[in-house]
């Protein structure tokens, strides 16, 4: 059975995985792209883009563990689109045609629509369901590879307090946003589900991955 995975997911000092403010053209509200410049900086992130600049140490082999053995995606209905595309009934996403997922991904949302199939083998589903439901539809469309959970923050904070991530990689950078949607608010003791890592690079982030003990 696969694992459910978070990878490259950003936090402030003070844990805020988003700002406040979301719109359409924010969807990190105040935080605008802060969270993810350590990200921009890596060679995984030029290639992504078509390039082949960028740095080739720590920060980069984290972020590039993000598409490794992934066979599918979840995401809540706020990493999807911004606020009211439940409302525009050709919406299709935030990525353009060809979406970088390349997999089924299931969104959660208390409005489902039909299924949208895009270029690069991306078909996005709409789901009404609950974490355990929904990680179940996604391993059986994952065919044995590792699903992963893509946010937003209170996404992954319903998977974690349900004891359904097995793996997960966070990046805490140097900033305070001082409000937005916390990542850690109601996960006291987490620590006690999961062995974690610190690594600091030169870039002044930390990565910390979560390993779940054995259940």
């Amino acid at each position: 059975m696969g694992r459910l995975r978070v990878h490259n997911f950003t936090i402030s000092l003070d844990g805020f995985g988003t700002g406040e403010g979301q719109a359409p053209g924010a969807p990190f509200g105040h935080a605008g792209e802060r969270l993810h410049d350590w990200m921009f900086a890596t060679r995984y992130w030029h290639e992504m883009v078509g390039g082949d600049e960028g740095s080739v140490g720590a920060d980069h082999a984290f972020a590039a563990m993000h598409g490794r053995g992934i066979g599918a995606e979840i995401m809540g209905a706020g990493k999807f689109g911004p606020p009211g595309w439940q409302d525009d009934p050709g919406y299709k996403g935030a990525w353009g045609s060809n979406p970088p997922f390349h997999t089924p991904v299931f969104v959660l949302t208390h409005r489902p629509r039909p299924s949208i199939e895009m270029e690069g083998g991306t078909t996005f589903h709409f789901l009404d369901a609950s974490p355990a439901q929904t990680l179940e539809r996604a391993r059986e469309a994952a065919g044995g590879l590792d699903v992963r959970l893509g946010g937003g923050v209170s996404v992954i904070r319903d998977f974690l307090a349900e004891g359904l991530v097995d793996l997960m990689h966070v990046v805490q950078i140097p900033i305070l946003l001082g409000r937005g949607v916390r990542l850690w608010d109601g996960l006291e003791s987490l620590e006690e589900a999961y062995a974690i890592e610190a690594v600091s690079t030169p870039s002044g982030v930390t990565h910390l991955t979560f390993t779940a003990r054995t259940r």
